[in-house]
């Protein structure tokens, strides 16, 4: 039973449970659709309780603003489904509500999970995993804002300019150019001293910061668990374009197109 349903954390270090998994661990016959908002009769409130999460079919979550522009049938087409995130006392209780050998089966299961959780153990552990996702945070805004102040620093009465310059372009176009991914190219680059990897995100190194190849903005996006977020979304400009040309000239690598 140790494995019974996947807990995970929200962004408040609390378990969450999936709703589509914990309707399968109850092995509950009506639709999901159907059967989830009969029990929040029972008085659950969402963003209390519970939050939506919209999933493709590959379970990958989708912002809610872009789920929410679509009629059910567009979802359906398109093979997105609704889930829910709950909170640990709210899956205690629907399992209790079933009045079944495997609701109460399911809600031992929770009671022991509540248990182990609140061990001190655990505790610490949590307290130690907050306080390393605080300093990698802390790293990767200090990364960000190291960049974005070096790419604005040179031209800094023109944002509004910058913000609206068509000639940006990213490094997957780039990387097209020369018969690569764009994985490879960031890959490339990092060994030639442009630019380095901080969690999952790539960053010039100072002495290109403020010369204008780039321009990066942040865009909010969520985990798999509901949790909003933020990742750099940089690109780059035409002069940044014809440096990489020329360095990567000088080291061996041309345009297919000059091939």
């Amino acid at each position: 039973m140790s494995d019974l349903i996947k807990i995970d954390v929200n962004e408040n270090q609390e378990p969450i449970v999936n709703g589509r998994e914990l309707y399968k661990a109850l092995d509950i016959s009506t639709r999901y659709n159907d059967w989830f908002p009969r029990m929040c009769e029972y008085g659950f409130k969402e963003n209390e309780d519970y939050c939506v999460v919209y999933q493709d079919k590959k379970g990958n979550v989708l912002k809610n603003e872009y789920a929410q522009e679509m009629n059910k049938n567009q979802m359906s087409a398109n093979g997105i489904s609704i889930n829910h995130a709950m909170k640990l006392d709210m899956a205690k209780e629907i399992a209790m509500l079933q009045r079944t050998d495997k609701g109460k089966e399911v809600r031992q299961y929770f009671i022991q999970v509540e248990k182990d959780f609140n061990s001190p153990e655990k505790i610490m552990a949590r307290a130690l995993k907050i306080a390393e996702n605080k300093i990698s945070v802390l790293q990767l805004e200090n990364a960000q804002s190291k960049q974005i102040i070096g790419e604005l620093k040179p031209k800094a009465d023109y944002t509004d300019m910058i913000l609206k310059n068509r000639g940006l372009v990213t490094m997957t176009a780039i990387a097209k150019d020369y018969g690569m991914t764009a994985s490879k190219l960031n890959k490339k680059l990092n060994k030639l001293g442009v630019q380095y990897k901080q969690s999952r995100q790539w960053f010039l190194y100072k002495k290109y910061q403020d010369k204008g190849y780039t321009h990066s903005e942040t865009v909010n996006y969520k985990h798999k668990d509901g949790r909003d977020d933020i990742a750099m979304n940089t690109k780059w400009t035409q002069k940044g374009r014809l440096f990489l040309y020329n360095l990567l000239k000088e080291n061996g690598l041309v345009p297919v197109i000059e091939r």
